[in-house]
């Protein structure tokens, strides 16, 4: 095979990966810009050496462990501005072990197994389960707040609530379609909003969110959806935390977790 057709099949590889990568690191920093600008670096990285992400690993587990490398040497900066409760929010995580919001996230969210969370982060399978033990320890049990949740199913709006409810969480309601979402939002401000896509009258939970925003101003938002990769396309405005239908109770745990850290949420509009 040609040098030209291997660089063809790599960055086909890497363009199917990438909205995941971009979700990780949206959610390590809270910010779709400052997400988006260390994924940007990754592939600066590896257009200048694809062998970085070559030899036995997958091309999902070397882009990921180049965009760790990245983050790691700079430092791991949560936002680049530190005022008001984003600045909170960093000065906490700040105190935070290293590693092992990383460690949570690769685990759980992107449902990377041991070994490649070991990998992507250089270090031994003991001490990448040491890390997602030690982060579900402190990132559980720090923070509390109320939440909203928009979802029509019946089933799955009692499950969220009961995991949330696990996590020490009060449910500020349950809104089933837009109007109702809107209306138990404005009636008790939550300090989260988990959010599905399609609500029961074929209404929008993207639309819920965003006139409940134009409402209360920053509130964390976490959307699901059996598609978290149509909404990572670069072409608009996107959200910060995704967590992938059908999910896993330590995926909205840890999306949770991440969520509450942070006082703002990019807006995803039509």
């Amino acid at each position: 095979m040609s040098d030209t057709q291997d660089t063809v099949d790599l960055s086909d590889q890497i363009a199917r990966e990438l909205p995941y990568l971009r979700r990780y690191a949206r959610a390590l920093t809270g910010s779709q810009t400052s997400g988006d600008n260390y994924a940007i670096a990754t592939l600066e990285a590896i257009l200048e050496d694809r062998s970085i992400i070559q030899g036995d690993m997958t091309t999902k587990v070397g882009l990921f462990k180049c965009f760790h490398a990245i983050w790691s040497s700079s430092g791991a900066p949560v936002v680049e501005d530190s005022a008001g409760a984003l600045g909170k929010a960093q000065a906490h995580l700040a105190s935070l072990a290293p590693n092992t919001r990383e460690a949570l996230l690769l685990s759980t969210v992107e449902e990377f197994t041991i070994g490649q969370v070991a990998a992507i982060m250089s270090v031994s399978e003991d001490e990448a389960q040491h890390l997602i033990s030690t982060a579900r320890s402190d990132m559980e049990n720090s923070v509390s707040g109320r939440i909203l949740i928009i979802e029509d199913e019946p089933i799955i709006a009692a499950d969220l609530s009961a995991i949330v409810s696990d996590l020490g969480h009060t449910v500020t309601g349950v809104g089933r379609t837009r109007a109702d979402a809107v209306a138990k939002g404005k009636g008790d401000k939550p300090d989260l909003i988990l959010a599905d896509i399609q609500l029961a009258d074929n209404s929008s939970g993207i639309d819920a969110v965003n006139d409940l925003l134009t409402e209360l101003g920053d509130t964390p938002v976490i959307f699901i959806t059996a598609f978290p990769e149509r909404l990572l396309t670069g072409d608009r405005p996107e959200p910060a935390f995704l967590i992938a239908k059908p999910y896993k109770e330590d995926q909205v745990q840890s999306a949770v977790s991440q969520a509450m850290f942070f006082a703002s949420t990019e807006t995803l509009k039509r």
